[in-house]
């Protein structure tokens, strides 16, 4: 099962997102528009992206919504 974890930190307005662990030889690249995918350093291979001065209801995410606080339990839908 994969295993997707976001971090927000909302005093440095970054959202990190990892679809893998970090790594310590991960390397950097802008994307633009304050976007950056995070590689990991000897593959190559992308394992997350961070978003410079993100905040909630950032419109470069027309798609994307972070909420904060706790999941209260689902209740499901009839």
């Amino acid at each position: 099962m994969a295993q997707i974890k976001v971090f927000y930190e909302p005093e440095m307005e970054l959202l990190s997102v990892f679809w893998q662990i970090p790594r310590k030889n991960q390397i950097a690249t802008e994307l633009g528009d304050g976007v950056i995918l995070i590689k990991d350093g000897v593959s190559g291979e992308p394992i997350g992206i961070e978003v410079l001065s993100y905040h909630p209801g950032d419109d470069r995410f027309d798609a994307v919504s972070v909420e904060l606080g706790q999941i209260s339990s689902m209740q499901p839908v009839a």
